[in-house]
């Protein structure tokens, strides 16, 4: 996997508190994956993450491994299976992407007034 760029007309569904190595979620540092149709991005404001990405479910070595350093992001494509490392000084949050709008709607899906 190369760094995947989000596609310029999703947006930010959600974006998780900002965590540290004393409070992340242990399903984070364990084998897991991003949902299909959501992009995950690593936003690190202190320290650094390490992310690995695994080819399927099953995989053990990881097939990709990037270091997202303070003031960095990395990107998590629906779908792909990954975990996180944290330096101790590690700080970040992660927000959550998708073509869908605010009320769970995709673009051009609308009601219309009235309807």
């Amino acid at each position: 996997m190369t760094h995947q760029r989000i596609p310029p007309h999703w947006t930010i569904q959600r974006s998780t508190k900002f965590f540290t190595k004393s409070d992340v979620p242990k399903a984070l540092l364990s084998h897991h994956n991003t949902a299909a149709g959501v992009f995950g991005q690593i936003c690190v404001m202190e320290g650094a993450v390490t992310y690995f990405g695994f080819a399927d479910s099953e995989a053990t070595a990881p097939g990709t491994t990037i270091v997202i350093e303070a003031g960095q992001f990395g990107t998590s494509p629906p779908q792909y299976w990954h975990r996180v490392e944290l330096t101790d000084d590690a700080q970040f949050n992660i927000n959550f992407w998708s073509s869908k709008d605010q009320e769970g709607q995709t673009p051009n899906q609308h009601k219309k007034a009235g309807s």
